[in-house]
């Protein structure tokens, strides 16, 4: 899903696709667009997306899987492919001692 200016040199804000995070991405593309900034939002499916049928907080323990919900939007920022990363904190990885 894109919108906003595609192609115009628009900043483009990577999301996943759940209702929350475009409504997140959304407000972000509000408060930019009140700045004057034209913005797109990328829709990128992550892992946490794909997986279905398994307890994800089971598979994040035996697996060591970290950033279900975060890396490939993480590693979309890296390459360029988009210059606004949102997130959800409840997505957010930690790390309790």
């Amino acid at each position: 899903m894109t919108s906003g200016n595609a192609g115009s040199g628009a900043l483009r804000i990577g999301s996943r696709g759940s209702q929350l995070a475009l409504w997140q991405a959304r407000w972000v593309q509000g408060e930019l667009a009140k700045l004057g900034a034209p913005s797109e939002i990328e829709v990128i499916r992550t892992t946490g997306d794909k997986i279905t049928g398994v307890s994800l907080a089971r598979l994040g323990k035996e697996a060591g899987v970290k950033g279900l919900f975060t890396k490939e939007i993480e590693e979309a920022l890296i390459e360029g492919r988009v210059d606004i990363a949102v997130h959800s904190l409840k997505d957010m990885p930690t790390e309790l001692p």
